[in-house]
């Protein structure tokens, strides 16, 4: 449209049809620009979408690679399959695809007698979803020792008892926020323990073991909601105590938060040895951070591994921080865990602007720090 320069007084003067012209030709290209990055902004978002669903298809069909002794082909599908009574089916299966991967590994690992002891174990289980959690057990490091003194404190027990005790998140897939409760208490924090409190929580989702710990005590059978709240208030703490988390003066026992280091630590201690995930911290600087990591996210969630996440904002001009859990991931959702006792389904586009206000409050428009081990 411009067409080549005119000789050397080009750059010195300009008529109104060559004003004219190069006005236009700005015009289409400035157009022929625009079109261009959302072609490859589309391209982008299209290849991270196919990555999600590849990495969660591929978890899936994992799912059915669990082996044992005990375990006929029918047995193996069941396991895969089986879910706790309650929400959608298939987003509440007990066993993750790393939990069968990690059960599976264990197996391979056992003596001959330990094996024999597992299969009875597993052969005895008076439910499908009894079995499936003495397998979460194994996959969550336990010897087969303590597997089965588990197994006999659930031993018996029906499929909703099950769920009760060992699983503190329910998903529906369709709802809004949902409470996270034991018996009317909230699976929520105590005080200004948010990471802390995401991080049992977190445990409880991965490791049966514990969780019945929390909700029925060294024996089992003491599910009484109030000694519930004191055992999960004294792991909040504990864990506020590993993590070195600062309270509000050097004399007082009232917690006031937990920085990066401690959140990596007690990640570590406590989630990566029944998940056999890393946690590092990876600062988020804007939206193109958080669409960067969306794919490990995505692909951790849909092996059964939560991952902790931070949020900031301002309170009347006061600067505010709060630590939560991504739970679930489900086509464009993600599934927040807020130690305020709730779940919530945001949109990832949401978590791409940083703003996860739906699962927490308007305080809070900025992720800023992401705890995974990312590829």
């Amino acid at each position: 449209m411009l067409g080549g320069k005119d000789g050397f007084f080009d750059d010195l003067h300009e008529d109104d049809d060559e004003e004219s012209a190069r006005l236009k030709a700005r015009s289409v290209a400035v157009h022929g620009v625009e079109l261009r990055h959302k072609a490859a902004a589309a391209a982008d978002d299209a290849a991270r979408a196919a990555a999600r669903d590849l990495n969660k298809w591929a978890a899936e069909a994992r799912a059915g690679k669990a082996d044992g002794h005990a375990l006929s082909p029918v047995d193996r599908l069941v396991l895969a399959d089986i879910s706790n009574v309650d929400g959608d089916p298939e987003l509440n299966e007990i066993l993750s695809a790393n939990d069968l991967e990690r059960s599976s590994r264990a197996m391979d690992r056992l003596s001959a007698a330990d094996r024999a002891r597992m299969d009875r174990l597993l052969a005895g289980a008076s439910t499908p979803q009894e079995k499936a959690y003495l397998m979460k057990a194994l996959a969550s490091g336990y010897s087969v020792d303590q597997v089965e003194e588990f197994g006999g404190k659930i031993h018996g027990k029906d499929p909703a008892w099950l769920e009760d005790h060992l699983t503190p998140v329910t998903t529906t897939l369709d709802s809004g926020t949902e409470v996270q409760d034991f018996k009317g208490r909230k699976w929520d924090q105590d005080g200004a323990t948010c990471v802390p409190s995401s991080t049992v929580t977190a445990r409880a989702m991965v490791d049966p073991v514990y969780c019945l710990g929390l909700t029925g005590g060294p024996s089992g059978k003491d599910d009484d909601p109030a000694h519930f709240r004191e055992r999960l208030t004294d792991e909040q703490m504990r864990l506020h105590e590993e993590g070195d988390g600062s309270y509000t003066h050097f004399w007082s026992d009232t917690p006031a938060g937990m920085d990066s280091d401690g959140q990596v630590e007690i990640s570590d201690k406590e989630l990566s040895p029944h998940t056999g995930d890393r946690y590092d911290a990876h600062d988020m600087h804007g939206a193109d951070d958080r669409r960067d990591v969306l794919p490990d996210i995505e692909r951790s969630v849909a092996e059964g591994k939560p991952v902790p996440i931070n949020i900031e904002g301002h309170d009347d001009g006061d600067w505010v921080g709060h630590g939560m859990m991504i739970v679930g991931q489900e086509g464009d959702r993600l599934q927040i865990y807020n130690p305020w006792g709730t779940t919530t389904w945001v949109s990832e586009d949401d978590f791409v602007k940083g703003d996860l206000s739906a699962a927490s409050d308007d305080r809070f428009d900025n992720v800023n720090r992401v705890y995974i081990d990312q590829d």
